[in-house]
Parts: structure tokens; sequence; C-alpha cells
């Protein structure tokens, strides 16, 4: 069973930057690793949305165009960790951030076809 620690969550003014981290154990993923990684996030009142995924032999990453040329996903090999880094940060980025992996390609996971693990959540605000 994988397990996945978020981080990273705070508040911010618009237009500043975070960076979200999600660390797994239970497993160790690698360029072999036909998993991938992914962020969604919820805010009050909305369902869950995609916001990034990673696939993590490839590299290959996805993004939801509300956060394209702003949000960029990657992952640390030796560290078994995937960050999010948030730039340009809008208030309607609001919402609590979740990680997830399961093993899907990137592709798939941005469509949400998947039922992986998911961590406990980490709170963004953005302020305006």
């Amino acid at each position: 069973q994988v397990r996945l620690v978020e981080s990273g969550g705070g508040l911010v003014q618009a237009g500043g930057s975070l960076r979200l981290s999600c660390a797994a154990s239970g497993r160790t993923f690698s360029r072999f690793s036909s998993d991938a990684m992914g962020w969604f996030r919820q805010a009050p009142g909305k369902e869950r949305e995609f916001v990034a995924a990673i696939s993590w032999n490839s590299g290959s990453t996805y993004y939801a165009d509300s956060v394209k040329g702003r949000f960029t996903i990657s992952r640390d090999n030796a560290k078994n960790t995937v960050y999010l880094q948030m730039n340009s940060l809008k208030p309607e980025d609001t919402a609590v951030y979740y990680c997830v992996v399961d093993r899907v390609t990137g592709a798939t996971m941005s469509r949400g076809e998947f039922n992986g693990s998911w961590g406990q959540g980490t709170q963004v605000t953005v302020s305006s």
C-alpha cells in the first residue's frame, strides 16, 4: 500500500508562488515504473478537478488548461517525491490540493480514469 504525504500549502497573496511536495512511501518509483503521479484540487462547493500529472518513467507531463504556463509538475526519483511549483497564483487557485498515484499513464490520470491512492490534502489559499 502506497502512502502519500503532501506538504507546502499555505496562505499567499495573488501573484505569489508556492511549491507543494508529495512524498511517497511503501513503494519505490523509478524510471522503469509504469505509474503516474498527479495533483487534483477541490474548492469549497465544487467537484474535485485535475491539475497536473506526470508519467514516472517517461517524465511526460499533463496540465489542466487553467494552470498551463503557471504550474510545473516534476519528480525526484531519489526522494520518491513529486512537486508542484505554482507561480502567478490567483484567488481561484484556492483549494485543497491532493496528491494521487496509480499504475496508469499520465494521460489516463488527466482524464480521471483511475482508482489510485490519495494523500490527505494540503490547503492552498490565495488572497486578492
